[in-house]
């Protein structure tokens, strides 16, 4: 019986460490004496000072202390936040080697995980990875007795201030200064986690690349929203793109951002944005992709890739407020499409409507439980499209896939391990992968995006 390997290192002990690979999160790898510890900001190539801050049975992690020797792949990050801010992993590491590695980890975990042999095609890159996003989520809270609203600090709920970030649209870092000094002016409470009291948890900004619009979102602990008044009338004034006001209320303890009720201050029901030649009317809590720009290289990938000749019934499962879907209706002759958040499929009825698409409906409920009524009705399906969140498929809603016997299935994926689990158990039903598409949806992060296309043997 082999021994059980003893944690060669100490808990606030240094150790020179060399990294030699990445976790899929990101961390480097390296090892002392055989004994596995994960650095962040590490990258392979590095030789580092690391300080160990945790222990487990077959790992430690480590915090650098000093770089000993340099990788050639590190960069000196863009962003002045990223020593502290956690919001972009791979800021340290420069843009080609960060294509180069989100390739491998998806090649990594099909081959890993699913236990396929099957080809990645060349990830989809960005040429220009700055200003992509088009919502960011800023928490507000109180230190040292001032206002502060940002970002969270790297493994932790310490608030970095700032008002600024290289990834988000332009716009947004405008909206994001005036909407922070206008809470500091008019004296309005911020949320304190410590003790669950305050005002203002939490300002998410959102704006519309096609129409240079924002939405502006405060999200407050109490149904009580003071010098609400006099905000709207300083945010109106200072910021002419604006297009709607909201609260949204979370009285709860809770990580999660958004509560379930959002009130109209001022302005518009909906934000309006386009992907291709479609809009689409996004709410407060609405999922909408962040990138518009590889959001339109995802959705033609899949529309490529579903191969689509007018004659099909698409059935789009996880369809959110409809964006894949319709985005196909033009080359499919009908599309279905389930969601189990029921405001979600009124936003997806909505923009349906919007762009007069007559042959799409959408369903409140899980595929599994939808899809015997749907076969009743004759609308076996000839494509599926699913787009699950990071969990990936529900176990149930594969077992319907293989019960309905779909010739063809589209994976819009944004997790790697994930996409290769559910890609294996379609494998032993009688799939075949036939192609898988990375696409960088997200620059300086560990996150990738594929488009799987898979067809029934």
């Amino acid at each position: 019986m082999k021994a059980k390997q003893k944690c060669p290192v100490r808990i606030g002990k240094a150790y020179q460490i060399e990294i030699t690979d990445l976790t899929h999160d990101g961390e480097g790898i390296g090892r002392v004496d055989d004994f596995a510890v994960f650095v962040p900001e590490a990258l392979p190539g590095d030789v580092v000072l690391g300080r160990v801050i945790s222990t487990k049975k077959t790992y430690a992690r480590a915090l650098i202390e000093k770089i000993l020797t340099e990788s050639e792949q590190r960069i000196k990050p863009f962003c002045p936040q990223a020593e502290s801010c956690g919001g972009c992993q791979l800021a340290y590491m420069g843009y080609e080697y960060q294509l180069a590695w989100k390739q491998k980890r998806v090649q990594d975990a099909i081959r890993r995980i699913g236990r396929i042999e099957a080809e990645v095609l060349p990830i989809i890159g960005m040429d220009n990875p700055e200003g992509y996003r088009n919502k960011s989520q800023f928490p507000v809270g109180l230190q040292d007795n001032r206002l502060v609203m940002g970002f969270y600090q790297k493994r932790s709920h310490n608030i970095v201030d700032t008002d600024y970030c290289r990834i988000q649209h332009p716009l947004i870092n405008k909206a994001a200064k005036v909407v922070k000094q206008a809470l500091i002016d008019l004296n309005i409470e911020p949320y304190n986690e410590q003790n669950h009291t305050g005002v203002v948890r939490h300002a998410v900004i959102r704006t519309s690349f096609s129409r240079k619009t924002l939405m502006v979102i405060f999200v407050t602990r109490t149904n009580e929203f003071p010098h609400q008044g006099e905000l709207v009338a300083e945010l109106t004034k200072k910021l002419p793109e604006l297009t709607s006001i909201y609260q949204n209320v979370n009285p709860k303890v809770t990580n999660v951002i958004f509560g379930y009720e959002s009130r109209l201050l001022w302005g518009e029901a909906y934000l309006l944005d386009q992907i291709g030649d479609l809009e689409f009317a996004i709410s407060p809590r609405s999922f909408f992709q962040v990138n518009p720009h590889q959001t339109k290289v995802l959705y033609d990938l899949a529309k490529e890739t579903a191969g689509l000749t007018g004659k099909e019934t698409v059935w789009d499962l996880y369809c959110g407020i409809g964006t894949i879907g319709l985005y196909l209706a033009s080359d499919a002759e009908k599309v279905i499409g389930v969601e189990t958040v029921p405001e979600a499929v009124e936003d997806a009825r909505f923009n349906a409507d919007l762009n007069g698409i007559r042959h799409a409906e959408f369903y409140t409920g899980k595929a599994e439980d939808l899809a015997p009524k749907l076969l009743d009705q004759g609308l076996k399906p000839d494509v599926v499209i699913v787009d699950p969140p990071r969990r990936g498929c529900d176990p149930s809603l594969l077992e319907t896939i293989q019960k309905v016997q779909v010739p063809k299935v589209v994976y819009v994926s944004c997790n790697p391990s994930t996409l290769a689990r559910d890609l294996g158990i379609l494998v032993e039903a009688g799939y075949r992968v036939e192609s898988v598409q990375p696409v960088d949806m997200f620059p300086d992060t560990s996150h990738v995006e594929c488009v799987t296309l898979m067809s029934r043997l």
